[in-house]
């Protein structure tokens, strides 16, 4: 699981045109997902081995930086604000562990730079069935978190289903649906539709291109924060 709230960044109007990455970044795949959503997940010369990041954008701009490490452990992200994984997690993720025995438990803590803090409990699980999207092969999963505020109120929920791609060792998002800690669920699909890779058509592309006649309207889809 990936999952922390979303957090949108104040989008710059886009233009159809390619995504530059950071200096001493490499983008190695483009993911074109429900939602309007388009994602470049890339890894990056001075990070840790086995590090990665993921932008999203949708028709503005930029929207939402996520961070992981090799087990696919969330680390950080941007948003509207900066969160990050505090230290020591109570049971930190590891997509080994999901890979090798179909199951993983995460309880973990984040802190934002406005002050506020989560704690995070729950579990992915393998379904033991695999999907084929655009030629690439991913195994799909489960997945139940809560979200709790320092006094132990629950504050949000998220279940539903994701893929991994384990060669990526990363998350990419699927179907579910998110209660924000009022009892309503409320239904989100970030599946990927299309996957671009260096030198194909569509690859570092600005302009998402599914759903987004959908969510101009104002119909309320959930954008998962993690594909990772």
């Amino acid at each position: 699981m990936r999952w922390v709230p979303f957090l949108l960044l104040a989008a710059s109007p886009a233009f159809a045109g390619t995504w530059t990455p950071p200096e001493g970044c490499e983008v190695y795949v483009t993911i074109q997902s429900r939602g309007c959503i388009v994602s470049h997940q890339y890894r990056c010369e001075r990070d840790p081995a086995g590090d990665q990041w993921r932008v999203d954008l949708d028709q503005q701009g930029e929207i939402f930086y996520s961070h992981i490490d090799s087990e696919g452990q969330w680390l950080e992200s941007f948003g509207q604000t900066r969160q990050v994984l505090d230290p020591a997690p109570t049971d930190p993720n590891r997509i080994s562990d999901l890979l090798a025995t179909g199951i993983d438990t995460g309880e973990f803590s984040v802190s934002r730079d406005d002050g506020t803090a989560s704690r995070f409990s729950g579990f992915d699980r393998l379904t033991g069935q695999e999907v084929v999207i655009d030629g690439v092969t991913l195994q799909e999963t489960e997945l139940d978190y809560t979200e709790f505020d320092r006094a132990g109120t629950v504050i949000g929920r998220a279940r539903g289903h994701e893929f991994i791609n384990a060669e990526w060792r990363s998350f990419l998002g699927g179907m579910g649906e998110r209660d924000l800690g009022d009892g309503k669920w409320l239904p989100m699909d970030a599946s990927p539709v299309e996957f671009a890779f260096p030198g194909e058509d569509g690859f570092l592309a600005t302009q998402p291109k599914f759903d987004c006649d959908v969510v101009t309207a104002g119909i309320p889809l959930w954008r998962a924060s993690y594909g990772q």
